[in-house]
């Protein structure tokens, strides 16, 4: 980036620098579109956080998967696992079983009922994330998807 472009966004925006400009656009940004997914589960009683592990479990198919490894795949972490499964375990969205072979085990599974939920909600949630995003053009989430990527890497 430009000596210039950098001079030009610190007298646009009171930011010590454009990385910090551009992280706190990004939680923003976050904070934006993350409200909208959140009332639209809580109107089906469902958190963010579930409505990821429901996603996890469904594309883990029948073998399920260990808690540690929901753990790891969820987009948010959740310091607690434990503690969610067992309130999507007493809603009967998932379930838990211990491996014969390794009792340290315990695998969980999307149940029929969770199944049914998530998807009842991907054209629900597809549309409003298409809502969020109509006024950017398809090349331009292609390089935003590319730019956030990018972010990731280390």
């Amino acid at each position: 980036m430009t000596d210039g472009l950098q001079q030009e966004i610190r007298q646009r925006k009171p930011f010590g620098s454009v990385e910090e400009a551009a992280y706190l656009n990004l939680l923003r940004t976050v904070s934006v579109l993350s409200e909208e997914v959140s009332e639209a589960l809580k109107a089906r009683g469902l958190t963010p956080t579930q409505y990821n592990v429901l996603r996890i479990l469904r594309g883990a198919g029948a073998a399920g998967l260990p808690c540690g490894e929901v753990g790891e795949r969820m987009v948010t972490r959740d310091s607690d696992i434990t503690r969610l499964v067992d309130r999507m375990e007493r809603m009967g969205l998932v379930a838990r079983e211990r491996s014969t072979e390794d009792r340290r085990v315990v695998t969980t599974r999307i149940t029929q009922e969770g199944m049914q939920l998530a998807n009842e909600l991907d054209q629900p949630i597809r549309a409003l994330h298409r809502r969020q995003l109509q006024h950017m053009e398809p090349s331009e989430l292609d390089t935003l998807v590319r730019l956030l990527e990018k972010v990731r890497q280390p």
